[in-house]
């Protein structure tokens, strides 16, 4: 006798993660080097010139760590309380920032002893940074005001008062060393020229501005407060491009690829995420074990370094083309695969003395009730709820080996108003699905024909029904719509392409309206 065969189940094809370029850039990255600091990072930046250093500031000290270094190779600590936004200036040989004590500093990369100290601010100084030029520093502070100093005299050259709250973004311009953008709490962006008194332009972000980033060619420019992030561009005016919400809670810093066709955008939700430039969609993600201050790509985007709210400093840095390829190779070959499929190619010989062992054979519940020729049984234990829900392709499936059988109608009838609605809310729920269209359509014709004389009966059942009628009302007018379009298309590529045979798919949406048409009319006639 022939042992039972179970049910086969087709297993559906599944949409897995997309596997873009950008996913394999933002991989290549080994696993983050983690380095413990003395307080929460609130700035990192990198040195212009190589080995391109990078300056951490955290607490009370600034460090400065080199390319692959766990331990600073630098550290500046005279600061009487926390300092803020430590930046190297364009040729790498001084670096400036701010404190908690109002006070200005700047620092040669080289000593340790401040070479100058600038005061005047009345609050912390959240902001600093170089102009193009090299001689001047432009900062920013929690007393409201943005000031102008210049080097090599140690003397305030301006004071503009016009934000309403703490000022605690700020950049100046590269191509020109009289402009500069600050950002505060008031929700507003400045655009000053130094030539002038007052600023130039004014945006309105709508939220507390957190951070701040010009294009390389700075025409556009990125503001990051709330959960938003908004691009700007300058040369019309200050006119709003493009806003962002990707995150879910406040953005606190933002940083650009080397090639500028990529923004990061750091959030305290722990995630940075990748834009692309051309269409400001997210391609990548990375996520992190604690809120995210600060964020610096290196040139060449060789590393990834954030800085946390838990003091922790994260550094990612790229593979090596060797790595990679050794990686991938032995992602090829892992020693449990081997231990898998040991002796599985063995060929007995001709002298060999097979000894075959039996194999247990596991069936499922409905596969058991259709082992002992109990079909309603099986179709009952093929709708269990968390079965239906979560793999609705095993009714389906014993539905069509019952209908193989011949058996289905036997296994339809016969069920009271409990049964007979759940199997309607299956079939409610997958009819229009064109993986299981095919099959279900069958089923529902014949419980239709079989309980033909008790509509009308039952309200919940009637309820059900006309939700069915109404959803294929609606997908055969899907399907027309679906086939004119295909017509629109083919008298397009018609027009356009040489006269050439060309597979086309629209066969199948005819023969779904002509299959669904009919069983609606059935429905229809059958609600009369």
């Amino acid at each position: 006798m022939a042992s039972f065969k179970p049910t086969n189940i087709p297993v559906y094809p599944k949409l897995g993660e997309k596997v873009t370029q950008d996913t394999l850039y933002w991989k290549n990255y080994k696993a983050p080097v983690q380095i413990k600091e003395f307080g929460a990072i609130t700035n990192i930046d990198f040195s212009p010139v190589t080995p391109h250093n990078f300056a951490v500031t955290a607490f009370t000290r600034i460090h400065i760590y080199g390319p692959f270094s766990q331990e600073p190779v630098k550290t500046f600590t005279r600061f009487k309380d926390t300092a803020y936004c430590g930046r190297f200036r364009s040729d790498g040989q001084l670096l400036v920032a701010g404190c908690e004590d109002s006070v200005v500093r700047l620092f040669d990369v080289g000593g340790k002893v401040a070479l100058r100290m600038f005061r005047g601010h009345t609050k912390a100084v959240h902001v600093t940074d170089f102009t193009s030029d090299r001689y001047q520093i432009l900062t920013g502070s929690d007393d409201y005001t943005c000031r102008l100093w210049d080097i090599p005299n140690a003397t305030e050259l301006n004071v503009y008062q016009e934000h309403t709250d703490y000022i605690r973004c700020g950049i100046t311009s590269k191509l020109n060393r009289d402009l500069f953008i600050t950002g505060s709490y008031d929700h507003t962006l400045k655009v000053f020229d130094a030539r002038v008194d007052k600023s130039v332009m004014s945006m309105d972000h709508g939220q507390p501005i957190e951070s701040l980033l010009l294009y390389p060619s700075e025409g556009l420019l990125v503001s990051a407060g709330g959960r938003y992030v908004k691009v700007w561009d300058l040369l019309k005016g200050g006119q709003p491009l493009v806003s962002l919400r990707n995150h879910h809670k406040t953005v606190t810093c933002l940083a650009l690829s080397s090639n500028g066709q990529r923004l990061l955008s750091a959030s305290l939700d722990r995630h940075v995420k990748v834009y692309s430039t051309t269409n400001y969609k997210v391609v990548h993600n990375f996520d992190y074990a604690a809120s995210i201050l600060s964020l610096a790509l290196a040139p060449d985007d060789e590393s990834i370094v954030v800085g946390m709210t838990n003091s922790i400093l994260s550094i990612k840095h790229r593979k090596s083309p060797e790595e990679s390829r050794e990686i991938s190779g032995q992602q090829r070959r892992r020693p449990s695969y081997r231990v898998f499929v040991k002796g599985k190619n063995y060929v007995p010989k001709q002298d060999d003395y097979l000894v075959s062992k039996p194999v247990k054979q596991y069936l499922a519940k409905y596969d058991k009730q259709l082992k002992k020729f109990n079909v309603s049984k099986a179709l009952d234990c093929a709708l269990e709820k968390w079965i239906r829900l979560r793999n609705p392709e095993v009714p389906v499936a014993v539905i069509k080996e019952l209908d193989r059988r011949g058996t289905l109608k036997n296994a339809l009838a016969g069920r009271d108003e409990q049964q007979l609605s759940r199997l309607l809310s299956f079939l409610i729920g997958n009819l229009v699905d064109m993986r299981f269209a095919p099959v279900l359509v069958v089923a529902a014709e014949m419980i239709l024909d079989i309980y033909r004389s008790i509509l009308g009966q039952s309200p919940v059942i009637d309820r059900q029904l006309l939700r069915m009628q109404d959803l294929l009302e609606r997908e055969i007018d899907y399907q027309k719509e679906l086939v004119e379009v295909l017509g629109m298309l083919d008298t397009m590529f018609a027009s356009s392409l040489p006269k050439m045979e060309v597979p086309c798919s629209s066969g199948f949406f005819v023969q779904n309206c002509s299959v669904l048409s009919g069983f609606f009319c059935w429905i229809s006639c059958e609600g009369k």
